[in-house]
């Protein structure tokens, strides 16, 4: 008797755990990290055990460094995570003076990057740019043991920053900053008038004009779709990194109508602390995300955290702020119950123990 209770009480043990395992699977977790040449490779390998070890089914690992791509991959393969190459696509800097996008008032990128240095915007419109977006995408999906290519920075700059940012940048944005309003070099503008008669230089308040918001929104999407396309048949799939929405948010801030895009999955960055929202406010993006994400494509919701919680009341820039522990649960609940299929970290390596605790409590 004390046999069988013994062999009872070890069947259900073991039942407990395939049920914790089955969750975790129901439940895909992504995260960002950048790499470089530098990364001691040994130790990024324990870093995706480690994750592996937490519930993460694939990393989205920042470089485009073909070398740096290879070994990261298949160290990512050997721990059994899937591997999304994360390349930034419009901000580079040191390519054709002409490939630049232009602002509103006639400045190029190049030379008059709008908030931050590295806002290099590349112009989507240009054919010349979107070859070299393709073959960059191409020469990575190219490797073996890339899953995913992963689009980021796949937009124009933010013509209006999201609202926990203006106090950084000294900022009042209640109209589209034209400083940060792209693009207006000779080939859109002309090829705008083309399309719909309208001289947009000669407009009081371009902002006010449908017709040229949709324009660039769709100067994004034939990028991306063209990129989508090359790659797809390289027998690899796309995901992309976008700004929430895409109405609420996306569409006017960045041009990103991400619902018109043929990707594979959808990573949308939902940094509540950026808008000045709750961690509340992921249960209501996410039912956005998921209503206009092409049908099949899968929205995992991008999680921001904050690795100095304790602190966080003495943070005043959103971009060192984040999640504190006791908000995963909310973020996480949020996102799976109203049509998010995953989440990803930015970043794991700002998870502390105490959040990564209140991730397990989030998923059972």
């Amino acid at each position: 008797m004390k046999f069988f209770k013994l062999l009872m009480a070890a069947a259900a043990a073991l039942t407990l755990a395939a049920c914790a395992d089955n969750q975790k699977a129901k439940t895909p977790i992504y995260a960002w990290e950048g790499i470089n040449e530098k990364t001691d490779m040994d130790k990024l390998s324990e870093k995706f055990r480690f994750w592996k070890s937490q519930g993460l089914v694939g990393v989205c690992m920042g470089s485009d460094n073909p070398v740096v791509v290879r070994e990261a991959a298949k160290r990512a393969h050997a721990e059994g995570l899937e591997y999304h190459a994360w390349i930034g696509a419009m901000t580079r800097g040191g390519k054709p003076h002409g490939w630049y996008t232009v602002n509103r008032l006639g400045q190029p990128a190049d030379e008059y990057p709008a908030y931050v240095d590295y806002y290099k915007t590349l112009d989507p419109a240009d054919p010349d740019v979107r070859q070299y977006l393709i073959d960059l995408y191409c020469g990575i999906a190219e490797i073996p043991e890339v899953d995913y290519v992963q689009l980021d920075y796949i937009r124009y700059a933010d013509v209006i920053l999201a609202r926990g940012l203006w106090d950084k940048y000294g900022l009042v944005m209640d109209e589209e900053y034209a400083p940060a309003d792209y693009c207006y070099c000779d080939d859109c503008v002309a090829e705008f008038k083309e399309k719909t008669g309208i001289d947009i230089k000669s407009v009081e308040d371009p902002s006010k004009v449908k017709e040229w918001a949709q324009f660039r929104c769709d100067k994004v999407t034939e990028l991306v779709n063209a990129i989508v396309d090359a790659v797809h048949a390289k027998g690899k799939k796309v995901s992309a990194d976008v700004f929430p929405g895409p109405m609420s948010y996306s569409y006017w801030m960045v041009r990103q109508e991400w619902s018109k895009w043929n990707v594979d999955m959808l990573f949308p960055m939902n940094y509540n602390d950026f808008y000045m929202e709750g961690a509340d406010w992921l249960a209501t993006i996410c039912k956005e995300e998921a209503e206009y994400a092409p049908e099949g494509v899968p929205v995992i919701s991008g999680l921001f955290i904050c690795r100095d919680w304790k602190n966080k009341d003495k943070v005043t820039d959103p971009e060192n702020s984040g999640l504190l522990p006791s908000e995963i649960e909310t973020a996480v609940r949020g996102s799976l119950d109203n049509g998010a299929a995953g989440i990803c970290l930015f970043t794991p390596g700002d998870m502390t123990p105490e959040h990564w605790d209140a991730l397990a409590k989030a998923l059972k």
